[in-house]
């Protein structure tokens, strides 16, 4: 019985000696040393914002609102890239009434010009006209307040529906010409 024991015993003073030396071996070991990635800054947005909400003013009036998504700012560049959804609310003269709104999937700005190019699923949407454009590719130039583009169109008007490709407006869609015109029809009771 006693020679059972100091099996025992001599099987656990094993165990615990192969235990502490690769303990010892673990602690011993030298630390690799924590690796560095180099990142290229300057393809880094300067400032990003979500849930943008951003007013174009002139003197005391409000111009436009833009809402955005996401928002990100690159200095460097001084452009603007706005993502996950576009909308920007064109007021009047007096700032005080919408009178048109832009949606985009996507926008550009140039924050020099206020120059903004926006893309995918364009719809412009003109309050006081009930006139609809509708086009993958739109610029709009913030001085003038003037929207144009070379892409395909479809504007629907309560008169008429027009396509084409290439075409300029005013911001109401109010005066507006397609360049290149592939269809036009009235609608009925429009009086034409």
């Amino acid at each position: 019985m006693k020679q059972g024991r100091n099996r025992t015993f001599s099987s656990c003073l094993t165990f615990a000696a192969a235990c502490t030396l690769a303990l010892c071996s673990m602690a011993c070991a030298e630390e690799e040393a924590p690796k560095t990635i180099d990142i290229d800054t300057s393809r880094l947005p300067t400032h990003q914002s979500v849930d943008v909400e951003v007013y174009f003013m002139d003197s005391n009036r409000v111009r436009a609102v833009l809402h955005a998504g996401e928002a990100n700012v690159f200095e460097h560049e001084r452009k603007t890239y706005l993502r996950k959804g576009v909308k920007v609310e064109f007021m009047n003269s007096s700032g005080s009434d919408r009178v048109s709104v832009l949606t985009a999937d996507s926008a550009e700005i140039d924050d020099r010009t206020k120059d903004m190019k926006a893309m995918g699923n364009v719809v412009v949407i003109s309050d006081s006209s009930r006139t609809t454009l509708t086009t993958s590719l739109l610029l709009w130039e913030e001085q003038k307040r003037r929207i144009f583009g070379t892409e395909y169109v479809r504007i629907e008007s309560p008169s008429e529906i027009i396509t084409g490709y290439g075409f300029e407006s005013d911001q109401y869609l109010k005066n507006y010409k397609i360049f290149k015109v592939s269809g036009k029809s009235f609608k009925t009771g429009s009086g034409n």
